[in-house]
């Protein structure tokens, strides 16, 4: 597991507020574990700089686009040195383009002409956009249809705005950058927002000079303080800060195309203070809502394995156990049909001390064609069932299972797994058609154990 680390996608480099500091607040940058800094421009001219501090700066990439602050400047001219400035191999995004009627320094048709021409200037040349909105929101959605910004794909920077607009743009397939305001008390929406986001679909910035967090609130803002925003996202979503520093970096390299490191499957992948345990990516359902038909990375972590791991891989990837709360049996995969491997290692946990949970589909019996829950008493201290609906027809519609009768062989499992097992907790993904509190109820009163509802669009 290598350690984590944040990357501010948002500051501007470029203007004067840092010409009396720059190493100084490059040096406090990396020594805050800021490893690339997305260097956003505002005009012609400081597109030029951004290139520049790029070009002498390996983790420092650049943007090129004008503020709609500046649309009446904007020239034939203009629109060819952008053009330009595009071929150079450190811009990695046309931006910071958008509209902003808080301030209205140039008429709103003439922004919106101009936001036009960089969303096509983005899709000819296969870039994302880097938005910027203020008062605008219908506006600016409107014209990110229209233009089919969605074939670019972006992100909404320093976003403020309602529930509403993150949806939107979320379905476009654009990320929300989180700025520092995300840090002030009074920053209800923004903390709502970030609430209800997915991760996976979320950047972290400063914008620098501005907006800076709090502790720093009122100050010069620079990338340094990137970790506080990242801080109060961990504290709002439940997470650990190197779980955001994780996501969110790879989310950035994901969209900017900047990433310096080949993708390896990890065995052993941390989320908040647990270890979780990727032993095989074979299934038994072939549920279409699991995410890893999309993307086989989970909360910043790839888990798509080129082959399945033995026991002494996978103590090997663990290291020590004692550091964590439990070890999780839970990759993009059915644990249980790795029955010796699982139960292997789990002997080596208790061993050490160690807290371990299962999470599984509940149909091991039915696979392995007899009981094999007695096999897990005493090396397993929990064991997470995926109960999934609250009936067999919508069972099968959602998971798929290969034989039938699957869904009263799993409530079976449930019901014999708490003769063996400490603790026992049925399951159920919150989607659309499924009603949780029948599920809740079957669980609760029916099967007689705890009932967990996990978030659709939240994995991991």
């Amino acid at each position: 597991m290598t350690e984590s680390y944040f990357i501010d996608s948002h500051a501007h480099l470029d203007f004067p507020s840092f010409n009396d500091d720059f190493p100084e607040v490059i040096n406090r940058a990396q020594a805050a574990r800021v490893k690339k800094i997305i260097c956003a421009a505002t005009s012609v001219e400081g597109s030029r700089t951004s290139i520049e501090i790029a070009g002498k700066y390996p983790f420092i990439y650049a943007t090129a686009g004008i503020h709609p602050h500046e649309a009446s400047e904007v020239t034939k001219n203009s629109y060819e040195e952008i053009t330009h400035l595009l071929s150079h191999n450190k811009v990695v995004a046309i931006g910071e383009v958008g509209l902003d009627y808080h301030y209205e320094h140039s008429p709103k048709e003439i922004q919106q002409a101009v936001f036009k021409r960089f969303i096509r200037m983005a899709r000819e040349a296969g870039l994302p956009l880097v938005v910027h909105t203020r008062d605008a929101e219908k506006d600016t959605l409107d014209i990110l249809k229209q233009e089919r910004a969605s074939e670019t794909g972006g992100v909404i920077h320093c976003f403020s705005g309602t529930m509403d607009l993150a949806k939107q743009c979320l379905k476009m397939g654009f990320y929300l950058s989180i700025p520092g305001i995300v840090t002030f008390n009074k920053a209800s929406n923004l903390h709502e927002v970030v609430k209800e986001v997915p991760i996976e679909r979320m950047l972290i910035e400063t914008d620098s000079p501005y907006l800076a967090p709090v502790p720093h609130r009122g100050k010069r803002n620079e990338p340094a303080y990137v970790r506080h925003v990242a801080e109060k996202i961990a504290e709002i979503k439940g997470l650990s800060l190197d779980d955001v520093a994780r996501i969110t970096s790879r989310n950035c390299e994901q969209l900017f195309n900047i990433a310096d490191r080949v993708e390896v499957a990890e065995v052993a992948y941390k989320i908040r203070n647990s270890l979780y345990l990727n032993i095989t990516n074979r299934c038994t359902n072939s549920c279409p809502f699991c995410p890893k038909f999309k993307d086989y990375m989970v909360k910043g972590h790839y888990l798509e394995l080129n082959g399945e791991p033995g026991p002494e891989e996978i103590i090997r990837a663990i290291g020590d156990p004692s550091t964590y709360e439990e070890v999780i049996f839970c990759g993009f995969g059915e644990p249980l049909l790795r029955l010796d491997v699982l139960i292997e290692v789990s002997r080596w946990l208790k061993e050490k001390g160690s807290k371990v949970r299962i999470n599984t589909d509940g149909l091991a019996n039915s696979v392995h064609k007899r009981n094999i829950l007695p096999e897990l008493e005493g090396i397993v201290d929990s064991i997470s069932v995926s109960l999934n609906a609250d009936n067999s027809e919508l069972y099968d519609k959602l998971c798929r299972p290969p034989f039938e009768g699957a869904y009263n062989a799993l409530k079976q499992f449930i019901l014999e797994a708490k003769k063996y097992i400490p603790e026992v907790t049925a399951s159920v993904v919150g989607l659309p058609n499924v009603n949780t509190e029948k599920c809740r109820k079957i669980a609760e009163q029916e099967l007689g154990v705890k009932f967990r509802l996990r978030p659709y669009n939240e994995v991991g």
